[in-house]
Order: structure tokens, then sequence, then C-alpha cells
């Protein structure tokens, strides 16, 4: 009866041998060597014409205390936006952010171990106007100046839908990518074998000459504000990769 068993006992031994080689070997990573590939990039550029502007108009004022500097700058601010609205831009379209009061101070003298002392309080704030009719820009601003606005923060240009020239763009530099990639396997002698791994390296909207200054205004204007909208440029970059195929 021992006999029996212990053959028994051998015989499963035997068994989870087997099987533990069999799933190890299932369980084996084999190393596959890589692909030769040819790794180029492409850009390109398209200029369209902005179809929108944003203006900012800065309110700055000044006064004794918070509450006469505020009242000032909001007295300003009222007066803007109601002068804008009578231009035809609607509501929603018209934005008052960043506003803000500080305290004005004084330096001691040199060598003087007084605090330095409040004299007053400056209190401002911007409006910001999206405009879908590039004509209203010089308006509004001039709106802005003649209602005591005092800062001109910037025009900004921009596109309401920029799908079609980013997608121009796009296939520009795709096209450039292929040409690319043809010229390296001509020089090295081999063919382009298919596309293994395409990707977006980087895309961008620019207006061209966009002045970023922060402008003072006049206290009155002579003559109606001119403003050019200039042109934007899409920016968009790929990156292709392809199988390296056989010699020519």
């Amino acid at each position: 009866m021992k006999t029996k068993v212990s053959h028994r006992l051998f015989g499963l031994s035997l068994l989870v041998v087997a099987i533990s080689n069999t799933a190890f070997a299932q369980s084996s990573i084999s190393v596959v060597p890589s692909m030769p590939m040819i790794t180029v990039t492409g850009n390109a550029s398209v200029e369209a014409s902005p179809d929108e502007a944003t203006v900012r108009i800065g309110i700055l004022h000044q006064g004794g205390s918070a509450k006469e500097a505020q009242d000032e700058a909001n007295k300003t601010a009222q007066a803007t936006l109601k002068a804008i609205g009578d231009l035809g831009v609607p509501p929603q379209r018209i934005q008052t952010s960043r506003l803000t009061i500080s305290p004005m101070y004084v330096q001691p003298r040199p060598g003087s171990n007084d605090a330095a002392r409040i004299t007053g309080y400056t209190a401002s704030n911007v409006i910001t106007v999206t405009l879908d009719v590039l004509g209203l820009i010089g308006p509004v601003v001039d709106a802005g100046l003649q209602n005591g606005a005092n800062q001109l923060e910037g025009v900004q240009f921009g596109l309401r839908n920029d799908g079609p020239p980013r997608e121009l763009a796009l296939h520009l530099a795709v096209m450039e990518a292929k040409g690319k990639a043809a010229a390296i396997a001509d020089a090295l002698g081999v063919t382009l074998g298919p596309v293994q791994d395409v990707s977006e390296s980087g895309s961008s909207v620019v207006p061209l000459g966009e002045d970023k200054a922060v402008f003072a205004m006049a206290s009155r204007a002579a003559v109606p504000t001119p403003v050019s909208a200039g042109q934007i440029e899409i920016r968009m970059g790929v990156v292709l990769k392809y199988a390296i195929g056989s010699k020519n």
C-alpha cells in the first residue's frame, strides 16, 4: 500500500513540474528587433483675415480717499459703458474686470526713521469689448477717450472659426514632411515604406504685428482713431515616421 501511494505522489510531482515548465514557457518574453524608420517634421503657416477683435480700455483715477477714487472711476466706467452701448455693441459683449483700489505712498527721506505715509488712493478697472464688426474698433476707443478713460491696454484680433485655415496649414505641413522623407530615402538609396506613426507637433494662431504695449490716452481725441486689422497667421507642425523599404 505504501509503495502505491509513493508512486502516486511521485507521478503528481512530475505532473506539477511539467505544468510549471509549460506555464513558464508560455509567459516568457520575446524581444522583437525595432523596425528602422525615417522620422521627419513638417511645418506650415497660413494667413487669414481676422473677423473679430477684443478691445481693452483702462480707467485710472486718484483721490484723497478710497471712496473718492472709486466713485470717480465708477462715473467714468458708467459713461464709457453707455457710450459703447450706444454704438450698437450688445451688453453680453462688454465686460468690466480687474477692479482694484490701492494706496499711494510718500516715502520718507533717506536716513529718516519715519514710516511711509499714505497720501491718497488709486482706483482702476478695465472694460473689455469683443467686436464682430471691426469697423467699430476706432469708435469704441474714442468712446472711452471722450468719457474719461485714460489707458488703451491693447487691441487683439482673432478668428471666430479657425478650423478651415488650421486644416489647410496642417495639410501643407504634412506635404512638407512627405517631401523631406522622400528626399532622405532617395539620398539613402532606399524606398519609403508605409507610415508607422503621425502626430501633431504644435499649433498657434498669432496676429501679425500685434502691439502689446499699453498706451496712455490723451484727454481729447482731435481725430477719429484709425485701426488696421492686419492678418492672422495660423501655424501647424507634424511629425511623420516611415518604415524603410528595400534598397533601390
